[in-house]
């Protein structure tokens, strides 16, 4: 039988509706005193004003009236408890995880010993001048080669590379730089203006040593036309990848991502739980998983601290939750500007709401290691990674840290997809019904079904797509990245 509502934790003193319910309805031994739409919350016994709204077995939120039984817990009534300066420490709970035989995927060996789900030609801009030159030297070679042999052909524009002063234009260079790097590419182009800031021969020398055969460089101002030299270079890295074949791996050489994005009230329910599971299986398989978006662990910063392996990694964890707060401050910007009208729609009322439904993507296992923006993620497990919440920008830096696909949560829905596979994952299944087009995978059957079914159908899609299966946002063509930035344009 389909369930109305679920109380998430014993320790909860509201529950969540699963679907619309009216007023007048006894649901969780209650009688609803208003109508509670989906994803949103209703008090299982009297609340006093100023006690605690326990979710996840956590504090979200205090009430700021006396709230009666069956009454709806959201914005109106309740308000945040979290303030920008906290004091942590560290209470180890980190278990590593039962290790386990993983399944086998088929993907392409580099020659420095990582591997690509894809096997792609990319045209990439140093500086956004030269977007429409890297489009038309894409739709050329296309029209005149085609793209049999290899897994198509694409460029990545942003707006950036020039005017840009600091830390941004080390940031637009170094992601760049990470994207010529990735693995899911067999080869790039890297196409310059000539006169921006962001220099062929700097970015040459910190990018280091690659393989000439399928990395090369063209600046357009030292060439008559830049179109036909594009072209005829781009053929030559398509007839040296064209002869990449997939070979048989464990499913632990993959590096996946976790993200979420439009999220609503069931998304710490349905979708980010059956993400944590799949987390822990792939770690207990020698694999690696990487969770970022840092505002969105505020509210829930202490329990990933308390997974941290050891006190070096929790100083880390520390380190990324307070420099990105610090970033808010210097912008005069509130620490707890979130959730957004979207949530808030969906039943998320307070960033600790949103927070613990959020990390829960994490799983359970320890976390390995912090990366931050100069890295690229080298240790196996669960890592975390500095960047924002922001949708484009996050899966940017981790796709740029050496993600080969990102799994992306969402209960409203969105079309977005970075430069690697996004699999985008249902919360409910309404929305996967309704956005077919842009779902991949329906988390919201675990409410008809069991989390154990689902994992093995969430694990059999994520090995098909490893092994070339197009995600939804590759059929439809949406490829794009967007580079954080955080100073001065000149």
């Amino acid at each position: 039988m389909t369930k109305n509502t679920i109380i998430i934790n014993p320790l909860d003193n509201v529950a969540v509706a699963l679907c619309d319910l009216k007023k007048g309805e006894m649901h969780e031994g209650v009688v609803l005193t208003e109508d509670i739409t989906k994803g949103h919350k209703f008090t299982l016994r009297n609340v006093d004003a100023g006690e605690n709204i326990i979710k996840y077995g956590s504090p979200i939120a205090c009430a700021t009236e006396d709230i009666p039984a069956g009454a709806h817990v959201h914005t109106h009534n309740v308000k945040t408890n979290l303030s920008e300066n906290l004091e942590y420490t560290y209470n180890k709970v980190a278990t590593p995880l039962k290790p386990i035989k993983g399944r086998k995927v088929n993907v392409y060996a580099r020659k420095n010993g990582d591997v690509g789900i894809r096997n792609e030609l990319w045209v990439i801009p140093t500086v956004g001048c030269v977007n429409g030159q890297a489009k038309l030297i894409v739709e050329t070679f296309k029209k005149r080669y085609g793209t049999e042999g290899y897994d198509g052909v694409f460029t990545f524009t942003h707006p950036y590379g020039c005017s840009q002063l600091g830390d941004d234009h080390e940031r637009t260079k170094l992601i760049l730089q990470k994207m010529v790097k990735h693995p899911n590419a067999g080869g790039v182009l890297v196409l310059g203006l000539g006169c921006e800031n962001n220099q062929m021969s700097a970015f040459k020398e910190g990018l280091g040593k690659v393989d000439n055969n399928r990395v090369k460089f063209l600046v357009c101002q030292e060439t008559e036309d830049e179109i036909e030299s594009g072209v005829a270079l781009l053929k030559e890295i398509a007839e040296v990848i064209r002869n990449d074949k997939r070979t048989e791996k464990d499913i632990s050489c993959l590096k996946v991502g976790l993200k979420c994005g439009g999220s609503d009230g069931l998304s710490g329910i349905t979708a980010n739980p059956l993400v944590g599971l799949f987390s822990d299986y792939i770690v207990a398989a020698g694999g690696t998983t990487v969770l970022s978006e840092v505002p969105e662990m505020f509210g829930a910063e202490q329990l990933l601290m308390n997974r941290a392996k050891d006190e070096a990694t929790f100083d880390k964890v520390v380190k990324l939750i307070n420099d990105f707060k610090d970033y808010f401050r210097r912008n005069g910007q509130t620490v707890y500007e979130n959730p957004s009208p979207g949530n808030k729609a969906g039943g998320i009322t307070t960033l600790e709401d949103k927070s613990l439904g959020c990390t829960q993507k994490s799983g359970s296992g320890p976390v390995e290691d912090v990366v931050f923006d100069d890295g690229f993620v080298t240790r196996k497990g669960l890592n975390l990674l500095n960047g924002p919440g922001n949708d484009m920008c996050a899966v940017t830096n981790i796709a740029a840290a050496g993600c080969h696909l990102v799994l992306f949560t969402t209960g409203r829905g969105t079309p977005f997809g970075g430069f690697v596979p996004t699999l985008k994952i249902a919360t409910n299944s309404d929305l996967a019904k309704n956005k077919a087009n842009w779902i991949d995978f329906n988390a919201g059957a675990v409410l008809d079904s069991d989390f154990d079914t689902q994992l093995e159908k969430l694990i059999d899609l994520i090995v098909e797509t490893a092994n070339g299966k197009p995600a939804k946002n590759e059929l439809n063509e949406t490829r794009e990245i967007a580079i954080f930035k955080t100073g001065v344009t000149l």
